[in-house]
């Protein structure tokens, strides 16, 4: 396949810097795999430093769209066909950016390790360890913390952050997993309708196989578009927290007054 003669540097933009292990968790594969797929030219070779092979993003992005067309029930080979074909008539470096494009992550995160100690102290329960095991079984049941190599990872430390806030006001951890969970199942439907708007008002219009010089536009507008479905989310959320903290919230004020001696309210 075209893959097999083609240099990683030509064709990414983006430098990365991913040993295989590393590749493989991130592509959520094995090292196994990655090898297999770089013997049958699924994936270009790595960058060479020294005697330690270097992956890119597109190599990461390259991995993402198999696992994808391996989960929708493609073969290796109906793959490979696939992917040389769709190279024949376009320029692999236009193909790997609507790639990285379409497949590399959308959320940032720079992981951290923690220990059972610091998530305690994180938590307020720094004098009770059995409680910090507990929220620390169920993080790594809910996959907010990972073990890797004898040590605890936290993928996105600002969502622990924003649990152990919840937590230190009252709010038990359990219900705090419990709301996560329904609000992924809620944001998954709200990121389903935005990709449906792009792909049956964008992609399908442009019919099978897209013409290749579309394909540089795509990835462009898939890009420019990933700032504004956040955007959208963020002010909506912003307003519907106004609107439902304000009618809450003043159900708890009129209590609240109801109990307040009237002179007292004449003084403020």
């Amino acid at each position: 396949m075209t893959s097999k003669n083609v240099s990683v540097d030509t064709v990414n933009d983006a430098a990365g810097g991913y040993r295989i292990d590393e590749l493989a968790r991130l592509a959520d594969t094995t090292v196994r795999n990655i090898r297999s797929y770089q013997d049958r030219g699924l994936i270009p070779p790595p960058r060479r430093e020294g005697r330690v092979g270097v992956y890119s993003r597109a190599h990461l992005a390259r991995l993402r769209l198999i696992g994808q067309m391996l989960g929708r029930g493609y073969s290796l080979a109906n793959i490979g066909e696939m992917l040389e074909a769709w190279e024949g008539g376009q320029d692999l470096g236009d193909l790997l950016g609507l790639e990285a494009a379409l497949t590399e992550p959308w959320a940032q995160h720079t992981p951290s390790v923690v220990s059972l100690e610091e998530l305690a102290e994180l938590f307020g329960v720094r004098d009770d360890l059995q409680a910090a095991a507990n929220i620390l079984s169920a993080a790594l049941d809910e996959g907010l913390i990972r073990v890797e190599d004898d040590r605890y990872v936290v993928d996105n430390p600002g969502l622990l952050r924003v649990g152990a806030e919840l937590v230190a006001a009252g709010v038990p951890a359990g219900a705090v997993l419990e709301r996560r969970r329904s609000l992924v199942a809620e944001l998954d439907v709200v990121a389903a309708g935005f990709v449906d708007l792009v792909a049956d008002h964008v992609f399908e219009p442009l019919g099978e196989p897209i013409p290749a010089g579309e394909v540089p536009r795509l990835a462009d507008l898939v890009r420019r578009l990933r700032p504004l479905a956040g955007e959208a989310v963020a002010i909506e959320l912003a307003e519907a927290m106004d609107r439902q903290v304000q009618a809450r919230l003043s159900e708890f004020m009129t209590r609240i007054l109801e109990h307040v001696p009237p002179a007292k309210l004449a003084e403020g």
